[in-house]
């Protein structure tokens, strides 16, 4: 990895961090608030309908985003022509959406659901338009601009919320937030970006990249049901008050995923798809973030586990007890999951979105067959939980092999042994943990969650040191030199 390359991946790291652990703190004391004033019944049906807005989400998304990164020759008017397109796209879709509300409605016996819905649909229509704008944000390496553009939305969308929800709008005040952010969102980066709408569209600049955006959009298609299959299934045949207590542990598992995967991955492939014509650079470079993810995955993973309970009862309260077993078993799969995320940035930098798709259609299969068993056999929410966790298990196996022998055309011994210390350093933390545990139990939850979170830290930090891992001292102490350096190309 040069230079350069480390300074632009660390700067677009940093910024994005920033954003997402500002978020993360959003997001808790949002949610924390609104699980008090929402019951799990009415969280259930916001979670039905922000699955199905997912599906036709995809359908106006096209794997565009992506392609507009990785094509380093599309020009200006090329851009028009493809933002064009996503208008047309958008409008045809969130029409479509809004019209089949009445259709989910029915199939899942909930009026209310009509009416949210055709709401979000609002929601669909700017998320469509917005592609190309933030596409050019990413592929420009905005990551400041973006970082404190999503700081703040983020933290007025919040706040209209629990405002809402104090004023009893009840799960009316959970789609404010989507609706708000979503056109605040266009309405910046549309500034920053501004593109000119056609009325008659460019098959040619279409065209330019849809070899690459073709198989993204095939890989998200079935990306979107493995990972949303489970929500369908416990909505239609567990009932949805069952939904809200797997949907609360799932985001709850999510969140420690997402704002530390969605910090890296935003930026891994704008810098990365530089090094498309150099698979074994790419390949060396991608073994360091491997590397840096499984440090924090594996010992994450052992906290969530010993901390279910406290996270569970302080941010959603007693009524949500149901969760915690739940949580706790997805909890084993949080670092299978961020190492697995960032494996879609070096499918798209190598430019081999065709393997990509190929992985994907692997997952979901596992992942189909594993909900299946546990729904309809075991009929638990327990179970699903350990369904979920088995079939990560087989496709972080798959996705890897595929992606070193096929597209990196690397060897796969290296990647293996950057696991192999993070797996010690979490053993060392299950041993920890397990000890301690009677001691916090007496403890009221606060301070057990605080002396777990600072045994984490201790025990890693020492770890990490005296194995010599990582300087930390010596990345704090050079942190704000590279992050200065770091000049976003135009």
């Amino acid at each position: 990895m040069t230079g350069t390359t480390k300074r632009q991946l660390i700067s677009g790291i940093t910024y994005t961090a920033l954003s997402k652990y500002a978020g993360m703190v959003i997001s808790l004391v949002v949610t924390g608030i609104l699980a008090r004033l929402i019951s799990p019944s009415d969280f259930g049906v916001v979670a039905v309908a922000t699955v199905i807005i997912t599906f036709f989400g995809m359908f106006s998304d096209l794997g565009i985003a992506p392609a507009i990164i990785q094509n380093k020759d599309l020009d200006r008017d090329a851009l028009s022509d493809i933002f064009s397109f996503t208008i047309w796209v958008g409008i045809v879709i969130s029409l479509c959406f809004f019209f089949s509300s009445w259709l989910i409605a029915d199939y899942y016996d909930s009026p209310v659901l009509k009416g949210i819905c055709q709401l979000l649909s609002i929601d669909l229509l700017f998320a469509a338009i917005n592609i190309v704008p933030y596409a050019l944000l990413l592929k420009n390496k905005e990551f400041k601009f973006i970082a404190y553009r999503s700081m703040f939305v983020q933290a007025i969308g919040g706040t209209i919320s629990v405002l809402a929800a104090l004023y009893g709008a009840g799960l009316y005040a959970l789609i404010i937030n989507p609706i708000f952010s979503s056109v605040f969102i266009f309405m910046i980066c549309f500034r920053r970006h501004p593109q000119k709408f056609k009325q008659h569209l460019n098959v040619i600049s279409i065209r330019k990249i849809f070899s690459f955006s073709s198989y993204q959009f095939l890989f998200n298609l079935i990306n979107y049901f493995s990972r949303n299959l489970d929500k369908l299934l416990i909505g239609r045949y567990l009932g949805l008050s069952a939904l809200g207590y797997y949907e609360k542990s799932y985001r709850l598992m999510m969140l420690p995923l997402q704002n530390v995967t969605h910090v890296i991955t935003p930026a891994m492939h704008p810098v990365f798809s530089e090094f498309q014509n150099d698979l074994a650079r790419l390949s060396e470079s991608y073994l360091k973030v491997v590397r840096l993810m499984a440090f924090i995955g594996f010992p994450l993973s052992a906290f969530l586990w010993f901390t279910s309970n406290e996270l569970i009862m302080l941010i959603f309260g007693d009524q949500w007890e149901k969760s915690v077993p739940v949580f706790q078993i997805l909890s084993l799969t949080v670092a299978i999951q961020i190492i697995l995320s960032t494996s879609g940035s070096i499918f798209q930098a190598a430019n081999d979105t065709r393997n990509l798709f190929i992985s994907g259609l692997l997952s979901a299969v596992i992942i189909v067959a594993g909900m299946l068993l546990t729904i309809f056999v075991f009929k638990t929410l327990e179970a699903v939980a350990w369904g979920f966790f088995i079939s990560f298990f087989i496709n972080f196996i798959q996705c890897f092999i595929l992606m070193f022998r096929s597209t990196l055309k690397q060897n796969m011994l290296p990647f293996w042994k950057q696991l192999w210390s993070p797996l010690v350093l979490s053993l060392l933390l299950v041993v920890f943990f397990s000890f301690g545990s009677s001691v916090f139990e007496k403890t009221n939850l606060l301070i057990s969650l605080i002396m777990k979170g600072i045994l984490l830290f201790i025990v890693s930090g020492l770890y990490i040191q005296l194995t010599g891992t990582y300087d930390l001292f010596e990345k704090i102490r050079l942190l704000p030199s590279l992050i200065n350096k770091s000049k976003p190309s135009k």
